[in-house]
Order: C-alpha cells, then sequence, then structure tokens
C-alpha cells in the first residue's frame, strides 16, 4: 500500500472535500499556494542565516502571514458549504480527512526534528482537520455564519484569558501571549474565516454555480495556478523539504 494516495490527496486540495471543480476556487487556491511557498521560502533564508527577517514582529510578514491563512482558510469554508449543499459523501471525507490528519502528524513530526523548543503542535493542518469537523454543523447556515464568523473574529482581538495560556487550551486561542511553535493557528480567530467563506459558498452555490462552472480561463498561468489549488495539499507537504534540501545543498547549515 502507498504511504500516501496520491489521487485522493490531489482531489483533497486543502480541504478534504473533492467536488465538481471550479475552476475560479482552484485558481484563487494556487495564489495562496504561491504565496505560502514565497513565505516559506523566505523563512528558510532566516533558518540558515542568509537573510534576517523578523517573522514574529515585523508588521509586513505578519501581514503576510494573516493574508496568505485568510485566503486558504476562507477557501477551506466555500468548499466545504458547497461539497455539502451538493451532497457530502461522509465515508469519503472522513477518509480524505483522515489523509489532512496524518500530514499533520508528519507535520508535528518535522518540525519536533528540526525545531525541538517549538514544535507545531496546532498548526494550518491541525486547524483544518478540526474546522472540517465542527464545521459541518453550520452547513445548514447562511447569513448566521457570516455574524457569527464576524463575531468570532472580533472576539478573539478584544478578549484574552490567562485560562487559554494552559497548554490544553492553546489550540483554542484566546491566549495572552503566542506559544512558542513555528506554526500556530488556533481555533479562534480562525474559525470565524472559515463560517464567513461558508456563507460566500452557500452564496455561490445559489446565485453564481452556473457562471462559475462555465468559467474556464485557457491561459496558460491560470490553469498553472488552478493546477497547484487542485494538488495543494501535496505541495504543501513536499515544497518545505525540497527547498531545505536545496539550500542545505547551496550552503550547508551555517
Amino acid at each position: 500500500m502507498q504511504l500516501f494516495n496520491l489521487k485522493l490527496l490531489s482531489e483533497f486540495a486543502g480541504t478534504g472535500i473533492a467536488t465538481d471543480r471550479y475552476q475560479l476556487i482552484d485558481i484563487f487556491r494556487g495564489v495562496a499556494i504561491v504565496l505560502m511557498m514565497v513565505y516559506h521560502f523566505n523563512y528558510d533564508l532566516v533558518y540558515f542565516a542568509l537573510a534576517d527577517f523578523d517573522f514574529n514582529h515585523d508588521i509586513v510578514w505578519l501581514g503576510f502571514r494573516t493574508l496568505i491563512l485568510s485566503l486558504f482558510l476562507f477557501l477551506v469554508g466555500v468548499s466545504l458549504q458547497i461539497a455539502a449543499l451538493r451532497g457530502l459523501r461522509t465515508v469519503r471525507y472522513l477518509r480524505r480527512l483522515a489523509y489532512v490528519f496524518f500530514s499533520a502528524l508528519l507535520v508535528t513530526a518535522g518540525s519536533y526534528f528540526m525545531f525541538p523548543q517549538s514544535l507545531i503542535f496546532f498548526g494550518v493542518l491541525h486547524f483544518i482537520v478540526v474546522a472540517s469537523l465542527i464545521g459541518l454543523l453550520f452547513v445548514r447556515w447562511y447569513w448566521f455564519n457570516l455574524v457569527l464568523g464576524v463575531a468570532l473574529i472580533l472576539l478573539a482581538m478584544m478578549v484574552k484569558s490567562p485560562f487559554f495560556d494552559q497548554p490544553s487550551w492553546q489550540w483554542f486561542g484566546l491566549m495572552t501571549h503566542k506559544p512558542v511553535t513555528e506554526d500556530y493557528v488556533p481555533l479562534l480567530p480562525w474559525f470565524g474565516v472559515v463560517l464567513i467563506g461558508m456563507f460566500v459558498g452557500r452564496m455561490i452555490q445559489g446565485r453564481y454555480s452556473e457562471s462559475l462552472s462555465n468559467y474556464s480561463q485557457p491561459h496558460f498561468l491560470a490553469r498553472l495556478l488552478a493546477f497547484g489549488g487542485r494538488h495543494s495539499l501535496l505541495i504543501y507537504m513536499l515544497h518545505q523539504p525540497i527547498f531545505l534540501g536545496i539550500l542545505y545543498l547551496l550552503f550547508g547549515f551555517v
């Protein structure tokens, strides 16, 4: 048995949901993949002491990361809602979600090898697994998802409590400080972004489904971005080992 089922991973496309593809949505996800690769490559340059960017305090890099995450997780919500309205196949959905869970465990293991003092315990893949399960409770709602999504984001901006600094609650958010980890995507505020995506997904399926189904951009760049969007999980898992391997071969550990 293959360690990864490449067909399932490609269908997963970052959400665990296989649907009849909307090329425009795949293009947006492909854009997010490109931005993520740019971010991670610069992060790797810092790791090899080839650059001196401040990812933890520089407003440009913080804003860049927020943009990338927002786009990814917004599209998770859009795809989940569209799949639910088309008739979600529970067994296939959970099977694909299991691949993301397994990938999240690999990310945790890899981060422990490279950053034992700041391993990734609840990064973007861990979040997607949890949010995709909780999101199933909200697929019947429409405007409520928009209102609740905005409310959760505002809540996370305004409320911080030492209670959530406990290790067992750090995954939830609302901490008074960022935990020591290389990637942190807590449930709040980011589930709010997913809910907003679910609202837009319902709107798309109700009003613009035919238009998006007929949208097809033949330009090479659009098709390349859409290809990346269709295979986003696979790219996510492979790009960092490739970047790190190339930099190590060229420069070694500094």
